[in-house]
């Protein structure tokens, strides 16, 4: 620590960034390229099929999510996050190769493997290198490639139409081959408490470690507040990663070579300015009352309200673009946060394995509604199942504010 320079938490972030942008860039292209790939692969001509497409990713990675957050938190994170990175990459790259359903299935699926490794370590590895004044800003700012990674996918359909979708992701995956080398010369773990000892990481998890750290998650109760809080808002979030596009090419009747920038990009720019209030302002607020960084989430889970009832019930471009502004602001805000407020419940030598519990329990909710999202797009209901979401996320605000009390902004 003696030998690092005060402005590398802040790099951390800024390498990760670009992490992050590939691990949505990544998995987001496949929506927007589904009427390009249609041609070449005729199961994806019904939507039920690519619903199942999408949604084997998200339960391949919500079941390796907490065994993703245990190794976190008894290995090196770096060297995690490279092999996440290596892998999901060599994979993309692979996908350029498919011609067939089945062969895209289980790429998948390998790929939900390999990106669910990345999340909770990054995050936990930021919280570690930022300190109260900065944690929420420095988890948004890292938020933000997420953001940018959803609307650079969001291009994938235009990419594919000059080029096409096979070069597409070959290009994607080289480019994030190329910059996990990168990561294994700039990229420092954060010395934990436990990686002090003399005692290696398979004897720590011989001992008990894996379970104390289970049992020190579970047994909390405020981390099932958080757990329930996490996932519903993420219902709607993974239903405007996955949907959006379709969505906006029915409401507008545009192409999805259209669409799909027009509806990632929206989201984008938006949550990246909710990323930045919503972090500035929790850090700020939670100097002043320990609730700020709760509050800071609520109002921004507040404002996907009205935004998915305009999605849903609402037609035409200055509505769609209005109700993607508002949603994206929201989730920003409530993305900027979450990692903060499980901090001040959890001990940072657990924080992984909470994450990851956190990540699977999101993502499963996700995985239900794109495959039921994609049965009322057959049915012509995509608007109304939006609207609907309303109700999910209205229910997990109530419980945030009533049941949740912090007193110390971080365990230790």
């Amino acid at each position: 620590m003696k030998n690092i320079s005060k402005h590398y938490p802040w790099i951390v972030v800024a390498l990760l960034w670009f992490v992050a942008l590939l691990n949505y860039m990544d998995r987001q292209m496949l929506s927007t390229m589904q009427f390009a790939m249609k041609v070449d692969i005729t199961e994806l001509n019904k939507a039920e099929s690519f619903g199942a497409l999408m949604a084997v990713f998200l339960w391949i990675y919500g079941f390796v999510s907490p065994f993703a957050g245990i190794i976190a938190d008894q290995i090196s994170r770096k060297k995690l996050i490279i092999g996440s990175l290596f892998v999901w990459s060599a994979v993309t790259f692979l996908m350029g190769f498919a011609n067939t359903f089945s062969q895209l299935y289980w790429l998948r699926a390998f790929m939900g493997v390999s990106e669910a490794l990345y999340i909770p370590s990054a995050l936990s590895l930021i919280a570690d290198w930022h300190g109260e004044k900065t944690r929420s800003l420095a988890i948004g700012i890292h938020m933000t490639g997420i953001y940018v990674g959803q609307a650079t996918g969001g291009f994938g359909a235009y990419i594919a139409d000059h080029l096409s979708w096979h070069l597409t992701f070959h290009w994607f995956g080289i480019i994030g081959i190329l910059y996990a080398i990168v990561l294994i010369l700039c990229l420092k773990d954060y010395p934990k408490p436990n990686q002090t000892s003399k005692i290696s990481p398979q004897k720590r998890m011989k001992t008990g470690e894996v379970f104390q750290g289970l049992k020190a998650v579970l047994s909390t109760w405020a981390f099932w507040i958080i757990l329930i809080y996490f996932a519903s808002p993420g219902i709607p979030g993974w239903a405007v990663k996955n949907w959006l596009p379709t969505l906006f090419s029915e409401n507008l009747q545009i192409p999805m070579s259209s669409a799909g920038p027009i509806s990632t990009t929206t989201i984008a720019i938006f949550s990246f300015l909710g990323v930045i209030i919503g972090g500035i302002l929790s850090d700020k607020w939670v100097q002043r009352n320990i609730k700020g960084r709760i509050y800071t989430s609520a109002i921004g889970v507040t404002f996907t309200i009205p935004a998915l009832l305009l999605m849903g019930l609402g037609h035409g471009l200055i509505n769609d673009i209005c109700a993607g502004a508002m949603f994206g602001i929201g989730f920003g805000m409530f993305d900027a946060n979450n990692m903060p407020i499980l901090c001040q419940v959890i001990p940072s030598r657990y924080r992984a394995t909470a994450y990851g519990f956190m990540n699977m329990v999101g993502v499963f909710s996700g995985a239900m509604i794109t495959q039921v999202l994609g049965k009322l797009t057959d049915r012509g209901n995509l608007g109304e199942g939006f609207a609907v979401l309303t109700i999910i996320v209205f229910i997990a605000l109530i419980l945030l504010l009533t049941c949740l009390h912090p007193t110390i902004d971080e365990v230790k």
